[in-house]
C-alpha cells in the first residue's frame, strides 16, 4: 500500500480511492479505438492508397511528433494544468540543439543540450505555477511569447541549416522496418504508462488533478508534482523538435506553430479531462493517430488545409461534450 493510500485512510480525505486505480485499456479507450477504426474504413473506401503499408507507416511517422508532445500535455492536463508553450519550447530547443550540432559538438552532447533547454523551459513554467501561485494558462501563455521570442533572437529569425548527416540518418532510419521516431515514441509511451499506472508519482498526479486540497492533506507533494509534470512536458517537446530537425535537416525558430492545439486535441480525444484528474497514455496515442489519419486521408482527397484545421476544432469540441456527458453520469 502506497503512502498516498495510507494517508488517505488516516485522514479520511476521500470517499473513494478509485482514482488511484487507472486501467491499461478502459471503455473510453475502446471508444477512441472504434473511432479510429471508423476513420480507417471510411478513408480506405474513398481512396485505396490509404491502407497501403507505406502510407500507414507515413501516418505513424507523422503522428509521432504530435504523440510525443501530447503525452507530456496529458500528464499536465491530468494534474489539472495546461501547457500552451510547447510549440515555442520545441522551437528554442531545436535551435539550441542545431547550433551545437553545426558547431561540431558531439551529437550526444548536442542532443542533451536540446533536452536540457526544453526541461528548463518546463521547470520555469512549473516553478511559477507551483510556488508563485500563478495560473497555468497565464504562465504558459506568457511562455508561448517568451520562448518564441528567445528562439527568434537567438537565430536572428533565420533557420539553421547544416544538420549532420549522421543525426539525420539516425532519425530517418528504421528498426525492424519501423521508423525510428515511431519506435522512440513507443518506448516513451511505455515508460510513461508505467509511471502513471504503476508508480506512486502517477498516483500523485491523479490526486493533484482530482482534488488538490485533499491531496495536500493526504501528504502528496503537490508543488513538486506540478513542477515535475511541466518539466516532463518541456522535455518531450524538445524530443519532438529533434525528430522534426532530423527529418527536415534544419531548425526553424518558427517551428511548432499550433502544436499546443494538436497536443490538447490528441489528449482530449483520448479521454483526458481539462478539469484534471483523468487521462490515459493509450488514449492519447490513439488520439494522435486519429488526428494524423484524418489529415492524411483529407490530404489524399485534396481537401484544403483550413478544412483540416476546422475538423480538428470540431473534434476537440465533440471530445469535450463526451467528457462532460460521461462525468455527468458519474
Amino acid at each position: 500500500m502506497t503512502a498516498v493510500q495510507n494517508n488517505t485512510e488516516k485522514n479520511g480525505s476521500f470517499e473513494s480511492k478509485s482514482w488511484l486505480l487507472p486501467t491499461a485499456f478502459n471503455l473510453r479507450d475502446a471508444g477512441t479505438l472504434l473511432g479510429l477504426a471508423l476513420i480507417f474504413i471510411v478513408f480506405s473506401l474513398l481512396n485505396p492508397v490509404f491502407l497501403t503499408t507505406p502510407n500507414l507507416l507515413n501516418i505513424m511517422q507523422q503522428s509521432s511528433i504530435n504523440a510525443c508532445i501530447a503525452l507530456g500535455m496529458t500528464f499536465v492536463i491530468i494534474s489539472g494544468g495546461i501547457d500552451l508553450s510547447v510549440g515555442p519550447t520545441a522551437a528554442i530547443s531545436a535551435v539550441v540543439g542545431a547550433t551545437l550540432m553545426v558547431a561540431g559538438i558531439p551529437l550526444p552532447l548536442a542532443v542533451l543540450g536540446a533536452l536540457v533547454t526544453g526541461v528548463t523551459c518546463g521547470l520555469f513554467n512549473g516553478v511559477l505555477i507551483a510556488y508563485a501561485g500563478l495560473q497555468p494558462f497565464i504562465v504558459t501563455l506568457g511562455g508561448l511569447s517568451l520562448y518564441r521570442a528567445l528562439a527568434l533572437i537567438f537565430t536572428g529569425g533565420n533557420p539553421i541549416f547544416g544538420i549532420p548527416q549522421e543525426f539525420r540518418g539516425i532519425v530517418n532510419g528504421h528498426l525492424l522496418g519501423i521508423p525510428v521516431p515511431v519506435v522512440t515514441v513507443g518506448v516513451i509511451a511505455v515508460l510513461l504508462w508505467v509511471v502513471l499506472n504503476r508508480s506512486p508519482f502517477g498516483e500523485y498526479i491523479l490526486a493533484v488533478g482530482g482534488n488538490q486540497e485533499a491531496a495536500r492533506i493526504a501528504g502528496v507533494p503537490v508543488a513538486r508534482t506540478k513542477v515535475t509534470v511541466f518539466a516532463l512536458s518541456g522535455g518531450l517537446a524538445s524530443v519532438a523538435s529533434l525528430i522534426l530537425v532530423g527529418r527536415l535537416g534544419a531548425a526553424d525558430p518558427t517551428m511548432g506553430n499550433l502544436w499546443e492545439l494538436d497536443a490538447i486535441a490528441a489528449a482530449a480525444i483520448g479521454g483526458a479531462s481539462l478539469m484534471g484528474g483523468k487521462g490515459s497514455v493509450v488514449g492519447t496515442l490513439l488520439g494522435a493517430i486519429i488526428l494524423g489519419s484524418l489529415r492524411n486521408g483529407l490530404t489524399l482527397m485534396n481537401v484544403q488545409a483550413f478544412y483540416q484545421l476546422l475538423a480538428t476544432g470540431i473534434i476537440i469540441i465533440v471530445a469535450m461534450l463526451i467528457d462532460r456527458a460521461t462525468r455527468g453520469r458519474a
